[in-house]
């Protein structure tokens, strides 16, 4: 293939010295004819030249035969040549048929799912991880959340969780939620982070104003359901600055920091009686379910509780910004911690480790038996991708030198073989 295959406008497959191999088998044949041509009466003579020519024709059919799996011999359209270009939809399919039916079949991944030692993976990587390594990667994790994680990306993340909760249904999600926190302690120091969070992030005058423009959209709303008298005297408190919002927002913020410090608040004890009962109140209560879920639509329809997402998302991104910075970062520290805390139980913890071998080998068959399907048009997409030519080039990178010997072989068979039916004519001639 290496004269012939660069006359047929492709590059020769194999490497330049299995190459020059088949081609000095076929040159060597076609001399061993010429020089026996004059002696061709003799019984030598003509043993040579059978040899010599038949080492010609085998090679040469070769040449042919393997050139014609890639392209045109010598540029010729002769039909049922360049087979793998003219027929590379069929052959991708049937490669993709092909393996995903009969060789990558849903028993023979299955099995090989159920050998794999997952247990001791996960207890070996637990061993080799440190603490250190732990910090560093919680580390590199947050500075590239505050880095990669742009204010457009917050506002884009922030409006698909606005769109995702008006889809669904706010009351059995938050009862579920609340007992969780029950459960684990989360609703009292929820309540001590929320509160100081919002406590100082009323000290930044953006915050603030919203705050205040929520407050003020709050009173106007109560305003309107009061009868006249009291509405009036509510106006004229307003006036003489007895209910003023920047005063509000002042003991809002006064409030809220004295509920951060002090564990026995009594406003504190109002929200755990608060918790404790309204997870049953939202699964059995449709009216407040309703109520919850018309809280939820003004809440997320309202551009004032949009700035105010917006501000506090701001105020998390800078807050965690500065604490990643610091050497003595408490969010690394929190994380590892926990982190920590799970690698020592995977090293500790054998049943747990038999937990998770099983329930990630049973969600890795699941996804299996439910795109197995897949598995042989994804093969036949990939196979595709190569296009003609890249599939060629594939073949003749990978196959190329064998493909050479199979010209090397053609020459020294075919010259064999004409060698041994002349020797038969010569025995016959004899007898």
């Amino acid at each position: 293939m290496s004269s012939g295959g660069r006359a047929g406008g492709g590059r020769a497959a194999g490497s330049p010295r299995v190459q020059g191999l088949a081609l000095g088998a076929l040159v060597a044949a076609a001399a061993l004819a010429v020089l026996a041509f004059p002696f061709r009466a003799t019984w030598w003579g003509g043993l040579l030249l059978a040899i010599g020519e038949a080492g010609v024709v085998g090679g040469l059919a070769d040449w042919f035969a393997v050139t014609a799996l890639f392209r045109h011999p010598l540029g010729l359209p002769i039909p049922h040549t360049a087979i793998i270009p003219a027929n590379w939809e069929l052959l991708a399919r049937r490669v993709g048929t092909m393996v995903g039916d009969r060789v990558l079949t849903k028993t023979y991944v299955t099995e090989e799912i159920g050998r794999i030692d997952l247990a001791g993976l996960l207890a070996a990587g637990a061993q080799r991880v440190t603490r250190a390594d732990l910090e560093a990667l919680t580390r590199t994790i947050a500075r590239w959340l505050v880095t990669e994680v742009s204010t457009g990306t917050t506002g884009e993340l922030l409006a698909r969780m606005r769109r995702l909760l008006a889809e669904q249904p706010l009351a059995p999600a938050l009862a579920d939620l609340l007992d969780a926190a029950r459960s684990h302690g989360w609703h009292e120091r929820m309540v001590a982070g929320v509160a100081t969070a919002v406590g100082d992030a009323l000290d930044r005058p953006a915050f603030r104003a919203t705050t205040a423009d929520i407050i003020d959209g709050v009173l106007a709303r109560y305003r309107e359901t009061m009868a006249t008298g009291p509405r009036l005297l509510l106006g004229l408190a307003h006036l003489f600055g007895v209910v003023d919002r920047d005063r509000i927002v002042r003991a809002l913020q006064t409030g809220l920091r004295e509920v951060a410090k002090d564990p026995a608040h009594p406003l504190r004890a109002q929200v755990a009686e608060a918790v404790a009962e309204l997870p049953s109140r939202l699964r059995t209560d449709p009216k407040l379910a309703a109520r919850v879920e018309a809280l939820k639509v003004e809440a997320l329809e309202s551009p004032a509780i949009a700035r105010l997402v917006d501000d506090a998302a701001a105020a998390v991104r800078q807050a965690l910004a500065a604490d990643v910075a610091s050497a003595d970062s408490e969010v690394v520290g929190w994380v590892s911690d926990r982190l920590d805390r799970a690698r020592h139980a995977l090293v500790a913890d054998s049943a747990l480790r038999a937990e998770l071998d099983a329930w990630a080998k049973a969600r890795v068959i699941e996804l299996v038996e439910r795109h197995h399907g897949r598995l042989a048009v994804f093969i036949e997409n990939g196979v595709r991708a190569l296009g003609p030519e890249g599939a060629v080039r594939l073949i003749e990178e990978h196959a190329g030198d064998d493909l050479q010997y199979i010209r090397l072989n053609g020459t020294v068979v075919g010259g064999l073989a004409g060698g041994a039916m002349y020797s038969v004519h010569l025995l016959i001639r004899l007898l």
